[in-house]
């Protein structure tokens, strides 16, 4: 049996053991928006590092837990804080959460990212609805061994973001009166920020977006057929021509300056799913 198919069971049996709930939608939770998993109810927490296998999140703005419980009457299980491909992890590593969170239920995964602005129509503080992406990290989640008990070897990316839930939160955000725009996401590896030549070439490419996060799960969650929506929160412009010094402080501070919109606007669309 496949080591990653082993670690994917025990790890899924601890926390049914540690939570007694079946969830139908996941989220992971960008930098700055893990807030979002202190308004579960009937909540259960778990550290990664108590959870078999589960790789321990070492960066500021990330908690760390999994957290399960109900949002707006719907089941969930939350990601407080996500693992980056650049803190050293395997691509396979980073992605095992989603495969985890497959087995204990979801159908579907919600992404949520900070991320740097690319398009001059966005600004800071902004939200953005991923439409599609660019996977520039030079890696996949996929590369090796196929584990068919979860999807194909060659899963069809056509529909990475699926077309309903795109349109289910846009119909959402204009009821609650919140600003949205719709982007192609690139995701790279880090850690370092680009540099004003690299942005210019990715937004020359179609980039609306750059982050380095997002893009690994998403391959992962649809690999093993769960329908998925984007959200990314702009924090900073990433425009090659007008590039600023940028710090991680200020992107989680642009972030968190944008929780009670982004929250609003995951409660109505979990509601809906």
């Amino acid at each position: 049996m496949d080591t990653r198919l082993t670690q994917i069971r025990e790890a899924a049996a601890y926390i049914s053991r540690r939570a007694a709930i079946t969830p139908r939608v996941g989220l992971i939770l960008g930098s700055g928006l893990g807030v979002l998993a202190d308004e579960l109810e009937e909540a259960a927490a778990i550290p990664f590092a108590e959870i078999p296998h589960f790789p321990v999140s070492t960066v500021a703005g990330h908690a760390g837990k999994l957290v399960l419980g109900t949002l707006s009457g719907t089941a969930v299980i939350a990601m407080q804080g996500r693992i980056h491909y650049y803190e050293g992890y395997s691509m396979q590593t980073v992605t095992l959460p989603v495969y985890v969170m497959k087995a204990l239920g979801i159908e579907t995964l919600i992404v949520t990212n900070a991320c740097g602005g690319m398009n001059r129509a966005f600004a800071p503080g902004d939200l953005m609805i991923i439409t599609d992406h660019l996977n520039l990290t030079g890696d996949n989640p996929l590369i090796g061994p196929n584990l068919a008990e979860f999807g194909p070897r060659f899963p069809d990316m056509s529909r990475a973001y699926a077309p309903e839930l795109v349109e289910l939160a846009e119909r959402q955000a204009q009821r609650l009166g919140i600003t949205v725009h719709k982007g192609v996401y690139c995701g790279v590896s880090g850690p370092s920020y680009l540099t004003p030549a690299e942005l210019t070439m990715l937004a020359r490419l179609g980039g609306d977006a750059i982050g380095m996060s997002t893009v690994p799960e998403v391959i992962a969650a649809r690999h093993c057929g769960l329908n998925v929506l984007g959200i990314s929160c702009i924090t900073d412009m990433a425009i090659g021509e007008e590039l600023e010094p940028l710090t991680h402080e200020q992107v989680v501070a642009v972030a968190e300056r944008t929780r009670p919109r982004f929250i609003a606007l995951l409660k109505e669309i979990v509601r809906e799913v």
